[in-house]
């Protein structure tokens, strides 16, 4: 056994575990607690015996196991059992040693806890963490935040644990304080987008054209082979396959239509509003889960509220390469909008991200990896000042290829009853970003009229304030 180990982890829920594993198996030693001491115990008595792996009874004797300067993985549920640890550890470090928080904390809490643990000497990392309990077994996506000698100091675990893809680990320096958590919450925005994307041309393909589970694994399996490759259409494809054992019907058709949700949605709709970014694809999409929610009224409002009846009569597979075509379309837009807010994000906070280097580190490991993610890079290669997605080369040329296939796949939703949030919304982010006018004039004029808000025109410079007419006409 080590007189010291080189990292320590405090949190044996599945993801912790799989991270430990995953830091053994690339050769580091680790000392871990958990608050139930038996947690620990069942983790250890489940593996052969490890003499790279101490388990400590309290956050004393784990401390003490650790080289100094001491670098701990928190992974606790976010919020407050975070801060809870950190009034347990603070007492035992020192100057110099290393925090790094690995859940999904809100960045402003990172930003927070980075200047508390800062006053005392104590570096504090917040790195978000992406791929699930698959990803931090085999290698996840990890996105670390905080000071750069701080980051360097862990930089040779972390950059070996991380997924490995052919331009290297997909883990580098994010920025300062709360950057690594705010890129994380961004991920899981465009997630959001994704996975509701994805089930809206589900929803298509069942309800216009009434395909069979196997026919739809069919159709997302010779999908992923194409521009729309990636982890969720993947997966996606093997949920169609899995049979329930009880009823032999299909798995996803008796599992019940509500989604669940853990916030960071949420969290990148909130701080989009903040920042005044649009960001329509991720909102409708947390939106779209809060609609689920509603299981009890959609049932009873079903029988009363009248929609169209005639069923689809086009051509079949004409619709289904349609569907093909807006869903990658539809995908542009969702990570244009993500990286759009993340853009702004670093202008606000000062972070200064990188944002080719932030689609390199979503390349493996995490759930929004997809083989598009080059074409992004490539996009913000060629200009680092990039203002938007949809104006790079590629993606413009693609939007525009694409969109008629799009606003069929729209039209024909509409028309057949089909709610589609996530891919109206993103058509409209499309063709409002492409207007060189909107009719925001006539909401400026509305906000001057009842409430003298002022208004700018467009032959003048100034702010300008009009006593409105009132029309006599009743």
């Amino acid at each position: 056994m080590p007189k010291t180990y080189q990292i320590g982890l405090i949190g044996l829920a599945v993801m912790g575990q799989n991270l430990v594993l995953n830091m053994l198996e690339k050769g580091f030693s680790v000392a871990v607690y958990n608050r139930t001491f038996s947690k620990t115990e069942e983790f250890i008595a489940s593996l052969p015996p490890v003499t790279a792996l101490a388990g400590a009874r309290s956050i004393e004797e784990f401390v003490e196991l650790l080289a100094k300067p001491r670098k701990i993985m928190l992974m606790v549920k976010a919020g407050q059992p975070v801060d809870a640890i950190l009034n347990e550890l603070l007492p035992h470090l020192a100057p110099g040693d290393i925090v790094i928080d690995g859940g999904n904390s809100f960045f402003t809490d990172t930003q927070r806890r980075s200047r508390q643990l800062a006053d005392r000497g104590i570096h504090f990392i917040g790195m978000g963490v992406s791929g699930g309990e698959e990803g931090a077994l085999h290698g996840p996506s990890l996105m670390p935040g905080g000071e750069r000698s701080a980051y360097e100091a862990i930089a040779p675990i972390y950059t070996r644990i991380a997924a490995q893809v052919a331009d290297g680990p997909c883990c580098a320096y994010v920025g300062p304080d709360g950057a690594g958590h705010y890129v994380k919450m961004v991920h899981n925005g465009i997630e959001y987008g994704d996975m509701q994307l994805i089930s809206e041309a589900y929803y298509i393909l069942k309800k216009a054209l009434h395909l069979s589970a196997f026919e739809l694994h069919e159709v997302f399996a010779r999908w992923n082979q194409g521009v729309l490759n990636s982890y969720l259409i993947e997966i996606t494809g093997d949920i169609f396959l899995q049979q329930d054992e009880s009823t032999g019907k299909p798995l996803v058709e008796i599992i019940q239509d509500k989604a669940g949700q853990k916030g960071t949605g949420k969290w990148t709709s909130q701080s989009a509003l903040d920042l005044g970014v649009p960001v329509p694809t991720i909102t409708e999409a947390v939106f779209a889960r809060c609609m689920s929610a509603y299981k009890e009224e959609r049932v009873a409002a079903a029988p009363l509220l009248a929609g169209p009846e005639e069923p689809y009569q086009g051509d079949k597979q004409a619709l289904i390469d349609a569907i093909h075509d807006t869903l990658y379309a539809s995908k542009i837009c969702s990570y244009a909008q993500g990286f759009a807010l993340l853009k702004a994000a670093g202008e606000t906070y000062g972070w200064q991200l990188n944002s080719g280097d932030i689609a390199l580190l979503w390349r493996g490991g995490c759930i929004i990896r997809a083989q598009f993610l080059d074409r992004i890079k490539e996009a913000f290669t060629d200009n680092p000042e990039l203002a938007n997605l949809l104006v790079a080369p590629y993606f413009r040329d693609e939007l525009s290829r694409l969109q008629k296939n799009w606003r069929l796949v729209a039209t024909t939703c509409k028309e057949l009853g089909i709610p589609v949030p996530a891919i109206s919304a993103s058509l409209d982010y499309y063709d409002s970003y492409r207007q060189a006018v909107l009719p925001a004039n006539l909401l400026q004029a509305q906000r001057d009229y009842f409430g003298a808000h002022t208004y700018e025109r467009l032959d003048r410079p100034g702010t300008f304030h009009t006593q409105w007419q009132k029309s006599d006409l009743k």
